[in-house]
């Protein structure tokens, strides 16, 4: 039997193909373009995506535990519920999948909402699997390089009441080590949820002044104007889709996005070792760049 990866591509799904060892079982990689793609050594990869259900049903077949990413699509839920309906209904043993941290708190965001209705069938119906809770993710900084760099600013809106970041590479690592313990077994095993978290509280102020010491030079944090950041942002992006992180940064910005000592122990038990730390980035990515 074969583990399939979705969203095997981009940033989440690549992290867990590069946690995972072939050697030790099938590893199918799904792809829109398979003749393009460029996975690991003794991974296949599998033509297929979630917005058609019927080359995903057939992308299914021999596949005993699945890696589900939601695409960030208007439709996120609707794709994704149907591919969680196919995965039970060809009777694959296990499933991994990628939710959001705080998805039942921030009910008016889509992209949270939408992961929350998928986390409402897994515990509807007692679906054999793992729902992973990921907070921002630190590598979506890795795009203020030029703000960074060039105009001294740290310019991610978050505010000042501190989210608990998380790094990409602990998220595949965790994926990973609950798909081989699902792939292990000869029966399905109870679902069971994990927030995937940082270890630090980080505010705009606090992320300005750590680039300022590892970039050795002045770094301001660029505030809180939300209209501005939406503006700027639609530049590159749909309007759709900027006005949902508008209204999550706004979350961000009133409540914050804190792990407790809890989360992050548990999350270090996952792991096996204490998640990685913003500091361990920033470090790794200014080298880099530089």
């Amino acid at each position: 039997m074969a583990i399939l990866v979705t969203g095997a591509s981009g940033m989440i799904g690549s992290q867990v193909l590069s946690f995972l060892d072939p050697k030790a079982v099938e590893i199918r990689a799904l792809t829109r373009s398979p003749e393009t793609a460029n996975f690991p050594a003794g991974m296949t990869a599998v033509k297929g995506d979630l917005a058609d259900i019927d080359g995903f049903r057939g992308a299914l077949e021999g596949v005993s535990t699945l890696f589900l990413l939601g695409p960030n699509v208007a439709d996120e839920s609707t794709q994704v519920l149907l591919a969680l309906n196919a995965a039970r209904d060809a009777g694959v043993k296990g499933v991994v999948y990628l939710s959001v941290y705080k998805a039942d708190e921030y009910a008016d965001l889509p992209h949270f909402a939408s992961k929350a209705a998928v986390e409402r069938m897994i515990e509807t119906y007692d679906l054999p699997v793992t729902v992973l809770r990921p907070a921002y993710f630190m590598q979506n900084d890795v795009r203020l390089r030029d703000a960074l760099l060039s105009y001294g600013v740290y310019g991610m809106p978050i505010g000042g009441k501190g989210i608990s970041m998380v790094d990409i590479r602990d998220i595949g690592e965790a994926a990973a080590k609950e798909l081989m313990r699902r792939e292990a077994t000869d029966r399905p095993l109870p679902r069971e949820a994990y927030d995937l978290v940082g270890p630090d509280a980080l505010t705009g102020d606090d992320l300005a002044a750590l680039w300022s010491e590892i970039l050795g030079r002045p770094i301001a944090y660029g505030g809180s104007d939300l209209e501005a950041w939406e503006r700027n942002v639609k530049a590159v992006a749909p309007a759709w889709y900027v006005y949902d992180l508008k209204l999550m940064m706004r979350r961000y910005q009133q409540q914050g996005a804190l792990a407790s000592a809890a989360e992050v122990g548990r999350m270090e038990a996952l792991l096996g070792h204490p998640p990685r730390t913003y500091r361990d980035f920033a470090e790794a990515t200014a080298a880099s760049w530089n």
